[in-house]
């Protein structure tokens, strides 16, 4: 049966890679959707992308705000109009993608933007954005992900939680070991990630 979100894209005439698709079915039950205008006219936002708002948003302003998108969100798509302003072809879709971790809240949330161009019509421009704590996704990719980036299965229980929020302190009493060794682990996990920053892991590895 055509999903709502397949009808909407079918509808714009919007080309689609089978892999995209594969994806949204895959976590089809997780992730927040949205779907903006350039204008930032909402199109379409379902019940998990507003509780995410609203999470975020509480927790970087100290109150949730109905009916106002978080400005990570504002931000992101700010971003991505700019990309539509160079890559106007439909075919040119796959090139307009924007990946944020936005923490606070705990867990972080991950968001993944894609710009749909449209021939050069800007009104008729699409951005779609998908919202997913990085804690709940799925443990499917976990030994992939350690093959791929060749951790042991300490740095893979310390990148676990890390991508549930957790202070190194937390870690060293989860895992049983000092906090300086969590510094370590977190460390060789940057260089074999090729990266600099905690968040700059998570992102890394769960966009990948």
């Amino acid at each position: 049966m055509e999903t709502k979100l397949e009808a909407m894209l079918a509808a714009e005439e919007i080309p689609v890679s089978s892999d995209f698709i594969e994806t949204l079915v895959e976590q089809r039950v997780g992730p927040g959707i949205l779907l903006l205008s350039p204008e930032l006219q909402l199109m379409h936002m379902n019940r998990q992308a507003w509780e995410l708002s609203r999470k975020i948003t509480q927790a970087q302003n100290g109150k949730a705000a109905t009916g106002v998108l978080p400005p990570a969100v504002t931000q992101l798509c700010a971003e991505v109009i700019t990309a539509l302003r160079v890559r106007i072809d439909a075919k040119d879709w796959e090139q307009v993608q924007i990946t944020r971790l936005v923490s606070p809240p705990n867990p972080p949330v991950l968001l993944r933007a894609f710009g749909f161009p449209d021939g050069g019509e800007a009104q008729r421009a699409r951005i779609f954005i998908l919202m997913e704590e990085v804690a709940r996704r799925k443990e499917r990719g976990t030994e992939k992900t350690r093959e791929r980036f060749g951790l042991t299965a300490r740095e893979q229980g310390v990148l676990s939680s890390l991508a549930r929020g957790h202070t190194n302190k937390e870690i060293a009493s989860a895992l049983g070991i000092t906090e300086q060794t969590v510094k370590e682990h977190v460390k060789r996990i940057m260089e074999k990630t090729r990266t600099t920053t905690r968040t700059a892991i998570l992102v890394r590895i769960f966009s990948s």
